[in-house]
C-alpha cells in the first residue's frame, strides 16, 4: 500500500479519520489553523480536539467557476460539527439545490486528493450526505 499522507495539517487519518481543531483552554473557540492567541478572548494556550465527523449544512453555495484544473460545478459549504464551524466542500452528492438542502445531514468522508513522483498519496476530506 502507497503512503499516505493528509492533504490539510488538522485531517487525522487512520481507522477513525477526524478533523482535529486547536482549542482555547480560556474560552474554547476553535481554530483549525495554527495560532499565536485566541481570536476571541486573546488568550495563548490551546488544546487539540477531535472535532465531531457528523454536522449539519449550516450555508452552501454552488460553484460553477474555477481556475482551469478545478472540476465544476462543486458545492463549498460550512457545516456544523456539534458547535465547530468547518469550511469544506459536500462531496458523493449532485451539485444542485435539488440535492443540497440547509439542515442537510451529512458527516465526514475522505478521499484521495493526489499522488506525487515517489508514490504518496495526499488524502483530503469533505462531508456526504449522512442518510
Amino acid at each position: 500500500m502507497a503512503k499516505q499522507i493528509p492533504f490539510v495539517d488538522y485531517l487525522v487519518l487512520g481507522d477513525d479519520p477526524h478533523l482535529e481543531a486547536n482549542e482555547c483552554t480560556a474560552c474554547g473557540a476553535r481554530f483549525f489553523d495554527r495560532r499565536n492567541a485566541c481570536g476571541n478572548c486573546s488568550n495563548t494556550e490551546f488544546k487539540k480536539v477531535a472535532v465531531s465527523t457528523q454536522g449539519t449544512v449550516k450555508t452552501f453555495t454552488i460553484v460553477q467557476f474555477a481556475p482551469p484544473g478545478v472540476d465544476v460545478p462543486f458545492v463549498s459549504a460550512i457545516v456544523d460539527c456539534d458547535g465547530t464551524s468547518v469550511r469544506t466542500n459536500i462531496v458523493n452528492v449532485e451539485a444542485s439545490p435539488d440535492h443540497v438542502k440547509l439542515g442537510m445531514p451529512v458527516k465526514l468522508t475522505t478521499f484521495p486528493f493526489g499522488t506525487d513522483e515517489a508514490g504518496t498519496e495526499a488524502i483530503n476530506f469533505g462531508f456526504e450526505p449522512a442518510a
